[in-house]
């Protein structure tokens, strides 16, 4: 795994950092020396475990806190415990989300859940969390980051046919209409020594996100980054990614290395971490265009 030095001290925040994507993240930051402070909506076991996890890796590196990025009042709490216990915020990692299966009744390829069928409370869950809520977290750190003239916004987001997939309800609207935001934002701040741009696994992970037993173990055996299948494939992988697949771009992400790219979509299935930077972002960015090319 690439060493970052920038990454030393780093004030790193990551929503939804208890589990999954956020997990892994947290460990890796915590190998490179940053600053974490992590959040979960409704886990508070799994959260305590990962920043007990970090704190073994790099003790007094991490905290966590319960937060639910869908209410503006823990989104404006979180931001001022890392004022206080951070002295602010560098990098913020939207990777907080709920799944499909919080608003379709089935979870089934086979025999999909059509829209109609949807859970409306679940639908509206989802797209506030999906989308409000990396907004509310950006909104209220943004300011910071630009008056320091320092920051990097991830947005976590998803495959193309995952967009538009049967039986998915709001996932993959939620997901387009964060990319149209990534894009947004990334104008909004240019020219502000503030970056903002997408990651995404490049298909479905072994993660909580997907329903099922074994979680952790469901990956696709020896599947290597930048390897296994070429560019322009996301969202095609017969099996699940293992999840500690988005941290080789997430550390870059993250990185001074990566200070010319913003507005940008990284795809970390085809991310070859053993190319050095530049060749595997080059291998792995995909475009930001206008309007996110769904249909």
């Amino acid at each position: 795994m690439a060493l970052y030095p920038s990454l030393q001290g780093r004030r790193i925040l990551i929503t939804g950092g208890g589990r999954g994507f956020g997990r892994e993240m947290a460990l890796a930051f915590a190998r490179q020396g940053a600053l974490l402070l992590l959040t979960a909506a409704r886990n508070g076991d799994e959260l305590g475990q990962t920043v007990a996890d970090a704190n073994a890796i790099a003790p007094g590196c991490c905290i966590g806190e319960l937060a639910d990025v869908a209410l503006e009042a823990d989104c404006t709490r979180i931001a001022s415990v890392a004022r206080s216990r951070l002295g602010g915020i560098d990098i913020l990692f939207n990777n907080a989300a709920r799944s499909p299966a919080e608003a379709m009744t089935r979870f089934d390829r086979a025999a999909p859940t059509p829209f109609w069928e949807a859970d409306a409370a679940g639908y509206e869950r989802l797209i506030v969390t999906n989308i409000v809520g990396p907004f509310l977290m950006a909104q209220r750190l943004a300011p910071a980051m630009v008056q320091q003239g320092f920051g990097r916004i991830i947005n976590m987001l998803t495959s193309g046919p995952t967009m538009t997939v049967s039986g998915r309800g709001p996932y993959g609207a939620s997901k387009a209409a964060l990319e149209a935001s990534t894009a947004i934002w990334a104008r909004d701040l240019a020219g502000s020594g503030v970056t903002v741009n997408g990651l995404l696994p490049g298909g479905a992970s072994d993660t909580a996100l997907i329903p099922g037993d074994n979680i952790g173990q469901r990956a696709v055996p020896g599947f290597r980054a930048g390897k296994n299948s070429g560019g322009g494939s996301e969202g095609t992988l017969a099996g699940l990614l293992p999840a500690d697949i988005i941290v080789p771009p997430a550390l870059w992400l993250a990185a001074d290395e990566s200070a010319a790219w913003t507005g940008r979509r990284f795809v970390a299935k085809d991310w070859d971490d053993a190319l050095g930077w530049e060749s595997a972002a080059a291998q792995s960015v995909t475009e930001m265009v206008d309007v996110p090319r769904i249909l």
